[in-house]
């Protein structure tokens, strides 16, 4: 968050934030895959320069599956027929480079030629000649890193883009609307291979954990230019691409990146460019609790009915107070005490330190959310409960991104900070000394999130 001078805004809740109506979840299909996973052959899909080492065979894997995806998925959705790639596939070793594997042309074509040495560190679609080239030590690191299925993810993200090389990049020119568009193109495949429909490629949903993780790297850098010419987005907005993706399928992709999709990517100003966005620990904690206590005292009487008595909110360490509703965690509310408690040492020091400020906002948030929905009569202590405190955490963090506290505290958030929500939910959030009672993977929590984020009460199911 950053400082600032005190002003008046509009009342809380007055800014909704809205990202497309939801649909109708609306599938591409393709022959259903075997009951296993095969290898497909080298002369059957080749990829020029690919050599015999597993990575480049799971990446022609994966493509070959997307083109399976996509010859039936293009003409269902976006009415015409499916063109191959007609340039081909391209991979490179960055570190042990060997040129004789390419044609003269290097990677492309006559109209667009790229040297093998220049796709170091990178996968492209090239939309002149139509190819796609990657970096196969960028994937196995992408792999080492973040698990197998970030590398097919990325394939299908250039796949993407090859697709909107067919049915049009985006009108304004706007690279992010492009970049994210291709991320939720690579979720809607994703969702049909872990749906079994693939041949060569397979996924387990809790491997989607890892792949949200990877987008923490591939997002642009905090306080980048929105509307850069390579603008990909920030990790919210490319996860919340690739969510739209994997959950509504290729229908949202087609309908919902227009114009007014929301985006919170931002440059950084001069101020927050010093301090990277973050504030010091006992303004957050002070700004927290005056906010949550605004935020509820105006939404509980609208939600539930009612007037909201707020809990006290404390910190701990060296040991959790013995009270029901904490049980030795390190967050929790105690009903009996009327108390949101959370552990200093243990966690809101170290996700301060180690995440930023917007992490420890929604370490506190968390049991706050569990207070409101105790004082409405709903449980406390199981999986339901802990899935809706994260999503009412993304409904009031929502409220600092429209400015809705900024005649309450002399902060405003930064560029980051709901990154930082996002990052918090999948470092500490399936810790279960921190959300206990459900059995939500990160990704499926982050998606909670998305949704009071975006929706407020009505994407919490309170609406």
């Amino acid at each position: 968050m950053r400082q600032l001078l005190r002003r008046a805004v509009p009342a809380l809740l007055a800014g909704v934030l809205v990202a497309g109506c939801a649909v109708d979840v609306v599938r591409g299909e393709a022959t259903p895959g075997t009951s296993g996973p095969t290898d497909i052959g080298v002369e059957e899909f080749p990829v020029t320069g690919a050599s015999d080492e597993p990575i480049d065979q799971f990446a022609r894997n994966a493509l070959a599956d997307l083109e399976s995806f996509w010859q039936t998925a293009y003409p269902a959705f976006f009415g015409a027929e499916y063109q191959p790639l007609a340039g081909g596939y391209f991979s490179v070793d960055s570190v042990d480079l060997d040129a004789s594997a390419y044609p003269e042309t290097g990677i492309g074509c006559e109209g667009s030629p790229t040297a093998p040495e220049d796709v170091a560190g990178n996968a492209f679609y090239d939309p002149v000649c139509d190819v796609i080239a990657y970096d196969r030590t960028l994937l196995q690191e992408l792999a080492d890193d973040y698990g197998r299925f970030l590398a097919p993810v990325v394939m299908a993200h250039e796949f993407g883009h090859a697709m909107q090389g067919r049915f049009g990049f985006a009108a304004s020119g706007r690279s992010i609307l492009d970049e994210t568009q291709a991320d939720c193109l690579a979720g809607a495949w994703t969702r049909w291979v872990a749906d079994g429909q693939a041949r060569y490629v397979t996924l387990r949903e809790p491997e989607l954990d890892d792949v949200v993780r990877g987008f923490l790297l591939l997002r642009d850098d905090v306080g980048s230019d929105p509307d850069d010419t390579e603008a990909h987005g920030s990790f919210f907005d490319r996860v919340s691409a690739f969510s739209d993706g994997f959950d509504g399928g290729l229908a949202v992709c087609r309908d919902e990146f227009g114009e007014d999709r929301l985006f919170t990517a931002a440059a950084f100003t001069p101020t927050d460019e010093l301090s990277q966005g973050n504030a010091p620990f006992a303004d957050i904690v002070d700004w927290v609790a005056t906010t949550l206590l605004a935020f509820w005292a105006e939404a509980f009487p609208q939600t539930f009915g009612g007037e909201f008595e707020p809990p006290a909110l404390e910190g701990f360490g060296g040991g959790a107070p013995d009270c029901d509703g904490l049980d030795g965690r390190r967050l929790g509310y105690c009903a009996d005490e009327a108390t949101v408690y959370v552990d200093e040492t243990e966690l809101a020091v170290p996700a301060y330190d180690e995440v930023g400020d917007f992490a420890l906002t929604t370490a506190l948030s968390l049991p706050y959310a569990l207070a409101v929905r105790d004082q409405a009569g709903l449980s406390v202590d199981d999986g339901a409960a802990t899935r809706s405190a994260v999503c009412l955490t993304g409904w009031y963090e929502a409220q600092w991104y429209t400015d809705a506290f900024a005649d309450l505290v002399p902060a405003q958030i930064s560029p980051g900070d709901i990154d930082e929500a996002v990052q918090f939910l999948l470092q500490y959030g399936v810790d279960d000394q921190v959300l206990p009672d459900v059995d939500a993977s990160g990704f499926e929590l982050v998606g909670e999130f998305r949704s009071g984020f975006l929706y407020g009460a009505e994407g919490c199911g309170l609406g």
